[in-house]
């Protein structure tokens, strides 16, 4: 069996130990024969973000995308994996490598491959994908490679015009003219210039932290989450800022915090941006969230009568909705999120500038605007929680999540989701959603209570079924 699988977002492992140059040069073959099997011109373009040894990969798939009669188009610096979609999409390319693992600690490196139309590959590309390197593997055929012509590689800039399309997609003038001031947080990522710049040149004020490369990563992962926001919220603290933001370490996903430092899950920073949009854009042509995503999206979308889609985990079915126009906003509740008009893929600088824009249009703190958006539709508590099985645990929870429970602990069970997983709605509104890791013996645990109170005694009932 291959170790290079293909997940929700691309193959990722630990660098020097399944992800090693021979593994790449698979990898990179598997997604060459796709792209030769699509329409010509077969062009793919190649981006990194800031990790260990990422130029030396990138370097290396072009020449093996070279030796399959693929051109690899280089992009010159790291990016984010959204202005890399964005770029497939201008350029008219066949599609993208983009070496990353988003937010996974510094020891990991990845592969995410997106298609021609710069959306996240769907099953059936990354099984065709999976199928060829297995091939390749079994006859043990040496994967040839090409030099570069004389003038090397093609190169390109992609910041400029994915910069320019986000200052059309947000109202820039409002957030200046609100005279806010920002602290933004790239994680040392591929988002370092972006959101900063695109501010700053719209003449906010804007202030950043762990803005240089550091391929550590500060010691851990590039996640911006809320125990790792410490250095952000000082500097808000410092000068006096409304607003907090933050990018993964590609720059796909978001995080959010109040000037005082209180942290925005992305549940409700994806729901209040989805009620802010269809109040200033007037765009009601629906609303995208994974089956793991707040109800509260539900409730928004009930009330200002917007058709709901609720997807299987994994971007790349919202963004199916995106390239469709069938939706004004699609997120998930790991911070990612998109809008009408934009890539089909997570983009957490997009994220942050209209978080940026509805803080400085309506005046509030986005906590005062939470509760009031609470008083408008109902209350909603997310949380998610992994439990580690061992092997045996996770067997036979596997087998227990093929029958449909008519209670957890002593609640009644209204209805059953399987759109992916088991989600149990409950009688009074609250539900458990359980997903079990493809790749570790980890089931995610999702719960979403109808009031602060009732929080606690959720999490233990869900927590019980996975052990019991």
């Amino acid at each position: 069996m291959s170790v290079i699988k293909f997940g929700t977002s691309g193959w990722r492992s630990i660098v020097a130990g399944d992800f090693t140059f021979a593994n790449i040069r698979l990898a990179v073959a598997g997604i060459a024969s796709y792209v030769k099997s699509q329409p010509a011109p077969h062009r793919v373009l190649v981006g990194r973000d800031p990790r260990f040894l990422g130029e030396t990969f990138v370097d290396e798939a072009a020449h093996v995308l070279a030796g399959a009669g693929v051109t690899p188009i280089v992009i010159s610096d790291a990016a984010p994996t959204p202005a890399i979609a964005y770029a497939v999409r201008t350029l008219k390319t066949s599609g993208a490598i983009n070496f990353t693992a988003s937010h996974n600690p510094p020891e990991y490196n990845g592969i995410k491959f997106n298609t021609h139309d710069g959306a996240p590959a769907l099953p059936e590309v990354t099984k065709q994908m999976e199928a060829d390197i297995a091939q390749l593997e079994s006859t043990g055929a040496s994967i040839p490679k090409a030099d570069p012509p004389s003038g090397g590689f093609e190169t390109v800039d992609i910041k400029p015009a994915f910069v320019k399309r986000l200052t059309e997609l947000v109202d820039l003038k409002a957030i200046a003219k609100s005279g806010i001031k920002i602290v933004y947080d790239p994680f040392w990522g591929a988002g370092r210039g972006y959101t900063s710049d695109i501010l700053r040149d719209a003449g906010v004020a804007v202030e950043t932290v762990h803005d240089y490369r550091d391929v550590l990563f500060g010691g851990h992962a590039p996640e911006p989450d809320d125990h790792l926001l410490g250095d952000a919220k000082q500097k808000a603290k410092e000068i006096g800022a409304s607003l907090i933001v933050a990018t993964d370490g590609d720059a796909d996903r978001f995080g959010i915090a109040d000037g005082d430092g209180t942290f925005i899950q992305p549940n409700y920073i994806i729901a209040l941006l989805f009620d802010y949009l269809v109040e200033t854009r007037g765009w009601r042509n629906g609303v995208a969230k994974s089956v793991a995503t707040t109800n509260l999206i539900n409730a928004i979308a009930e009330h200002h009568k917007v058709q709901l889609y609720e997807t299987p985990v994994g971007f790349k079915y919202i963004g199916e909705l995106i390239l469709q126009d069938k939706i004004a906003i699609g997120g998930e509740e790991s911070a990612g999120l998109t809008i009408r008009g934009h890539v089909p893929e997570k983009d957490g600088i997009i994220a942050d500038l209209l978080v940026a824009e509805m803080v400085a249009t309506r005046g509030k703190s986005l906590g005062v605007q939470l509760r009031e958006l609470f008083g408008k539709v109902g209350s909603f508590y997310p949380v998610r929680e992994n439990f580690h099985l061992t092997d045996d645990q996770k067997a036979r929870f596997t087998e227990k999540l093929k029958a449909d429970p008519t209670e957890l602990s002593g609640r009644k069970v209204a209805s059953v989701v399987r759109t992916d997983g088991l989600k149990l709605i409950l009688d009074d509104g609250s539900w458990v959603c359980y997903r079990l890791s493809g790749t570790e013996p980890v089931v995610r645990a999702y719960t979403e209570a109808r009031s602060e109170s009732d929080m606690e005694a959720l999490k233990s009932a869900a927590e019980k079924f996975v052990l019991s």
